[in-house]
């Protein structure tokens, strides 16, 4: 006989196994003669209250055997099927190429940056050595800016496509079947790299094809339709690679891109985003924050996140400042893609059991604060995001070295005589950040940084700091696209793909949209004709 349960239950009892089973065994009175299976189906926190409780959704099998529920993809050969490009080899691109090979199209996978094993000799020349890689880093190569980050698998979109398909998909190339259960799942980026790995087998098992260290240089255009792209390859070698279609998957970072579609006239619009700073607490306090615990949280509750919101006014306009991509346990890292340049992201390994929490805390950027770049037309918000970068290079020190203050000194408007300890590799220099950010952004974000401290006891401190700046949280540049077709506006056959097309925020819509853009690509074009 199968039983639906919903429990509340403590932290002790939900993380437990034994403890799970045996609150479950005396709950429905299974006997010991009987046999039976816990499967859990869903799994979230709430800590609300001072007391933390997990809120599970189990599914019991008395005396039967659960139904397997394994799915695994099927992915045909392609290697004689018409072939459609793929720029970018992010989660947008990734999962487009093993949407296509199901639907029986080849798909050609070209990707600036390095494979996953080879990037991380780059990522380690950016932390130890203040080298940029312009084309391998944390923002370009394989995985794309996802690979080495918290890995958050969890969106707030429902329209994009089939969630569970990606997290099953994902636990296929081996991921944790937890992703499947918890409310707010998350691979870790120690975990990452192997199953983009295993994701890009797939590809190539099938006979896709996936090029590392290409560049696309041009478009080929005839008669306002794509048919294909010149690229720079490894050995420098200039190609041509031609298609049925071509999606766009370059990911939020992909500059010289956004310069190509520009001077080739094809439509694209300056996009509002986000803008700030990094915000980094001991993983310790927030913890005794969000969980209302005088010491440590115990072993059995993960390390805590927190998220918030608000409105400001200032100089009679509304603009919301929120968190963005908090990561518990985790690391700043560098994630500049230029050398003259500083830009901040986070990242968590797998467990979340790093000494510190930080969190992008970032303003609304819109046209009213790219004023000042409207003649660079399209590309205004994409020169405003640069310029701020820039001068967070030139006031850090002109390396990779970042601009840092402690939290309450930058409330308070104080220089930081000393900094904290941090995370973040390359290291801090103390800079008041009201130099560094555009007067709107630092009042704003001080503003905010009050309100916070009265929603969570304890995070406005000065063993905290602000890191500089939190400017990638999403795409400067829009490439508007058909609402159904999702084919460009002007352009035949080009299908503008995931954040870098201002379409999606993160792995799981990334990946959904590759998806939703290689279906639309072979229901217009997949005869190959």
């Amino acid at each position: 006989m199968k039983h639906t349960l919903q429990l509340i239950l403590a932290p002790e009892v939900a993380f437990e196994e034994e403890a799970l089973r045996t609150y479950i065994q005396q709950k429905l009175n299974i006997s010991e003669k009987d046999t039976y299976h816990i499967r859990i189906l869903r799994r979230s926190i709430d800590a609300r209250s001072k007391r933390v409780k997990v809120n599970l959704k189990v599914e019991v099998f008395v005396n039967e055997l659960p139904s397997i529920e394994q799915f695994q993809p099927i992915y045909p050969s392609v290697t004689q099927k018409p072939q459609a490009i793929i720029i970018g080899a992010g989660p947008a691109g990734l999962f487009a190429a093993l949407r296509l090979i199901e639907l029986g199209i080849k798909p050609i996978v070209v990707e600036r940056g390095k494979d996953v094993r080879a990037r991380r000799r780059d990522l380690a020349a950016i932390n130890k050595q203040h080298l940029v890689n312009t084309a391998s880093n944390y923002c370009f190569g394989e995985g794309g800016a996802g690979t080495y980050s918290d890995g958050k698998l969890y969106t707030r979109s429902k329209k994009r496509g089939d969630i569970r398909r990606i997290l099953e998909i994902l636990v296929a190339h081996g991921a944790k079947e937890e992703i499947l259960v918890d409310a707010h799942p998350h691979i870790g980026t120690n975990k990452l790299p192997k199953i983009v790995a295993a994701l890009r087998e797939s590809i190539l098992k099938a006979g896709g094809e996936v090029h590392f260290n290409t560049t696309v240089i041009d478009f080929i255009l005839q008669a306002q339709t794509i048919r294909g792209v010149v690229a720079v390859d490894a050995a420098q070698n200039t190609i041509e690679l031609s298609g049925i279609g071509v999606i766009l998957a370059t990911g939020h970072s992909a500059r010289d891109i956004f310069a190509l579609l520009h001077k080739k006239g094809i439509l694209i619009e300056a996009k509002p985003f986000a803008l700030g700073v990094r915000v980094e607490h001991e993983q310790s306090l927030i913890d005794r924050i969000q969980y209302h615990c005088k010491t440590n949280r115990g072993p059995y509750l993960p390390a805590a996140s927190y998220s918030l919101v608000t409105q400001t006014s200032y100089q009679g306009t509304e603009k919301g400042v929120f968190s963005f991509c908090m990561c518990p346990g985790g690391f700043i890292v560098p994630a500049a893609t230029a050398q003259e340049e500083i830009v901040v992201n986070g990242m968590s390994p797998s467990r979340r059991d790093a000494k510190y929490a930080n969190s992008g805390i970032v303003v609304s950027v819109d046209e009213s604060d790219w004023q000042a770049y409207k003649t660079s037309g399209a590309l205004a918000a994409l020169a405003f995001q640069k310029a701020v970068e820039r001068k967070a290079w030139l006031l850090g020190g002109k390396t990779q070295t970042a601009p840092a203050q402690r939290l309450l000194d930058f409330v308070q408007h104080k220089y930081s005589k000393t900094l904290l300890p941090t995370s973040y590799q390359p290291g801090l220099t103390s800079v008041e950040m009201t130099e560094v950010l555009p007067e709107t952004i630092t009042r704003r974000l001080q503003m905010a940084f009050k309100l916070f401290g009265k929603k969570m006891k304890g995070y406005l401190t000065n063993d905290a700091q602000i890191i500089g700046v939190e400017s990638r949280t999403s795409s400067p540049v829009k490439i508007p696209r058909d609402k159904i077709t999702l084919e460009h506006v002007t352009i035949r056959r080009l299908f503008p793909c995931g954040e870098g097309a201002g379409y999606a925020g993160g792995i799981m819509s990334a990946a959904m949209d590759g998806e939703r853009c290689a279906e639309q690509l072979y229901k217009l074009y997949g005869s190959g004709k």
